[in-house]
């Protein structure tokens, strides 16, 4: 259960990141055409592609031990990474509440075809992905061993309730989130969240 709730805790950590994916699940949400295509697109494609990451790392890992010490400072890394880029957009603020407010007012109907093709396109074209899920959370996953496909169990699961919360009570959140104050809270609170995780990946390679 620790890895899975490991697994939910940085999934949710990478996922709830701000980015052109979830501003577009979001004004799907609002304006409520095709939210179950552009859910399933998402929540699957994540599936497959964190999937993937844990695959690949765990082969290696059986003819390299030594690589979960290096997936422990790689992965440390990248969440202090993402944790300063958090925390410098909390102090700062960023403009997704106008955008989202500005997507909101169209009420224009879309076909289910452009609809799914941006979804696609918004989530395989984006390079986060990759270095989120297969690179990021592949890593990680692979320093709990046996486990770590129960950790990603557990991502797969926080990709599936972000993208549904998101794209169904968009109808509430899309007020919530208009406001800058609202945004820099969400990400003061992803810099907390990575930057722990991020402690606890590099305790037991200085500590032993």
């Amino acid at each position: 259960m620790i890895s899975f709730f490991a697994g939910l805790g940085l999934g949710l950590s990478l996922i709830v990141a701000i980015g052109a994916q979830n501003v577009y699940v979001l004004r799907q949400g609002i304006r409520r055409q095709h939210v179950l295509a552009v859910v399933a697109i998402c929540a699957l494609s994540d599936a497959v592609l964190i999937a993937a990451g844990v695959a690949g790392l765990g082969f290696l890992l059986q003819a390299a031990p030594w690589l979960v010490t290096a997936a422990r400072l790689l992965g440390a890394l990248f969440l202090l990474g993402y944790a300063a880029l958090a925390a410098r957009r909390a102090l700062k603020g960023t403009e997704e509440g106008l955008r989202i407010e500005s997507t909101s007012a169209k009420t224009t109907s879309s076909g289910l075809v452009p609809v799914i093709l941006a979804a696609l396109a918004l989530t395989w074209l984006n390079p986060h992905v990759y270095l989120d899920t297969v690179l990021m959370l592949g890593s990680i996953a692979a320093t709990h061993g046996e486990h770590r496909w129960v950790f990603a169990g557990g991502a797969i699961v926080a990709s599936i309730v972000w993208f549904t919360t998101l794209g169904y009570g968009a109808r509430y959140l899309g007020k919530w989130l208009k406001t800058a104050r609202a945004w820099r809270i969400l990400d003061a609170v992803i810099a907390v969240v990575m930057l722990s995780i991020a402690i606890n990946l590099l305790l037991p390679v200085f500590i032993g």
